[in-house]
């Protein structure tokens, strides 16, 4: 199926997010589909491949950037920060659900890695989200940080203490904030430096686009982090999940993803032999956005149905 892409900014809290609409051609009212990517992630990064599949399907898609990230507006930028991209997300919602091109009461959420637990969280707290799918979810920031210290061992202890004593002189005197990178070689520090977290990074920007990508952070979340657990509002979420794990994965361990899964009422979850940025490309890109593909179809169509019946 043909579908239109198209620039659909919208405003979280008076700051532009940048957003793209993927339109399927010849479907009217098509249910909306909400994403976003990653830690730190741009949409470019290879999301694209998966609302092209969504809108293929006769899906509309609502890609869009956090606020301070890509195309979007934010001062001071590359703000990593749970509860800011939630509230994006929110606004996400609010913004699909005032378009006259998409059924504004079929909405789906998708979230991959740092916002697989950002989806979740915003299921719970907007109550009308109809399906969601959590990629290889991010779902409990303290027992994510003990296992990024247990691998990364005193040298990642040392790099993150002094760059959250640098980030908070920098936030007390009103400062720019000290900046670390998302991701580094095992030798280096960056938030993410297990041995595949580099060339897995990377390996989703666009060609061409690797050297404009801006590999940073600001470090206050090295100090947040722990404080965000998007497994605990798991409970509230009161729609069909489908969890996509990756059983090789180096930075997401499995333990939370049981959590989460065992949290949730309607829960559907799919194990991968594979690492954390497998799901993205290749073989295994395709298995695994058949997989989500079908389970919103038959999700936001049972929507429909429903309604028509109650009709």
């Amino acid at each position: 199926m043909d579908y239109e892409r198209r620039d659909a900014d919208f405003e979280s809290n008076d700051t532009r997010c940048a957003a793209w609409l993927y339109e399927p051609a010849d479907v009217e009212d098509p249910p909306v589909i909400v994403m976003a990517h990653g830690f730190g992630g741009e949409r470019e990064a290879r999301l694209p491949a998966f609302a092209e599949r969504f809108a293929e399907a006769g899906m509309a898609a609502l890609l869009f950037d956090y606020r301070g990230f890509g195309d979007s507006d934010g001062d001071p930028a590359h703000v990593v920060s749970g509860r800011r991209h939630v509230a994006d997300y929110l606004a996400a919602l609010d913004h699909v659900r005032s378009l006259d091109a998409v059924d504004g009461e079929r909405v789906g959420l998708w979230g991959t890695s740092f916002s697989g637990g950002h989806v979740i969280r915003t299921a719970a707290r907007d109550g009308d989200v109809d399906a969601v799918v959590a990629q290889v979810p991010f779902t409990d920031g303290l027992r994510n940080a003990v296992h990024l210290l247990r691998q990364g061992g005193l040298d990642y202890l040392v790099g993150a203490t002094t760059s959250i004593l640098q980030e908070s002189v920098r936030v007390l005197t009103a400062r720019d904030p000290h900046y670390v990178p998302i991701v580094a070689d095992p030798d280096e520090f960056g938030v993410l430096n297990t041995p595949d977290a580099k060339p897995g990074y990377y390996s989703l920007i666009p060609d061409g686009r690797a050297e404009d990508f801006d590999n940073e952070c600001a470090a206050r979340i090295l100090a947040t982090v722990a404080f965000y657990r998007p497994v605990t509002a798991a409970g509230d979420v009161d729609c069909p999940v489908y969890v996509a794990e990756a059983t090789e994965d180096s930075i997401i361990p499995s333990s939370t993803v049981d959590a989460l899964v065992q949290r949730l009422d309607h829960v559907e979850r799919e194990r991968f032999p594979a690492g954390h940025f497998d799901p993205y490309t290749g073989a295994l890109f395709e298995t695994v956005v058949t997989s989500e593909r079908t389970f919103f179809e038959r999700e936001l169509g049972q929507v429909r149905a429903i309604r028509k019946v109650k009709d």
